[in-house]
C-alpha cells in the first residue's frame, strides 16, 4: 500500500521573510536557493516573494520563508528539531523558551517527571525550534 503523501519542504511564517531567511541561513549554514542556484537568464526573485533556503551540502530540506502579515500569538502546533550549540544560536539572536531539565549529565530522561533532554527555542520571530546536542543525537549520513 502507498502512503497519500510524502514529505516535500518545510515553511516558516514571518513578518520580516527576508530577515528570517538571513537568520537561518546563519544559523544552519544555508544559503539562499537562488544564489546556490541562480537562474540562467537573470531573473531576481521580487523582495515579497517567499524566500527558498537551501543546504548546500544537500543533505537537508527546502525551507520556505514566507512573509505574512501578523505576528505570531501562540505556541507552534508544528516545529522542526536541529541538532546544535545552544549557545551559538542564542548569540545570533535565538531566545531560550525551556532548557533541557535533569541533573546535567546529558542521560535521557524516562519523562514520568517531565524532564526533557534538549533545549527549547525560538527564533527572532518567535517560531519554536528544538536543539539538541551533537554528539548524542547522530545525524543520518546520507546514502
Amino acid at each position: 500500500m502507498t502512503s497519500p503523501a510524502r514529505f516535500k519542504d518545510i515553511c516558516l511564517d514571518a513578518r520580516d521573510h527576508q530577515a528570517l531567511a538571513d537568520w537561518w541561513c546563519a544559523a544552519m549554514g544555508y544559503v539562499r536557493r537562488d544564489v546556490a542556484d541562480p537562474p540562467e537568464d537573470g531573473w531576481v526573485r521580487p523582495e515579497d516573494w517567499p524566500v527558498p533556503i537551501v543546504d548546500p551540502a544537500g543533505h537537508g530540506p527546502l525551507i520556505w520563508v514566507i512573509r505574512v502579515p501578523e505576528e505570531k500569538t501562540a505556541k507552534n502546533r508544528m516545529h522542526h528539531d536541529v541538532v546544535g550549540d545552544t549557545a551559538a544560536l542564542l548569540a545570533l539572536g535565538a531566545t531560550l523558551v525551556r532548557g533541557r531539565d535533569g541533573d546535567g549529565t546529558g542521560e535521557p530522561s524516562d519523562y514520568t517527571s517531565g524532564d526533557i533532554e534538549w533545549d527549547v527555542l525560538a527564533d527572532p520571530e518567535g517560531n519554536e525550534f528544538c536543539v539538541f546536542t551533537p554528539g548524542r543525537h547522530a545525524l543520518p549520513q546520507p546514502g
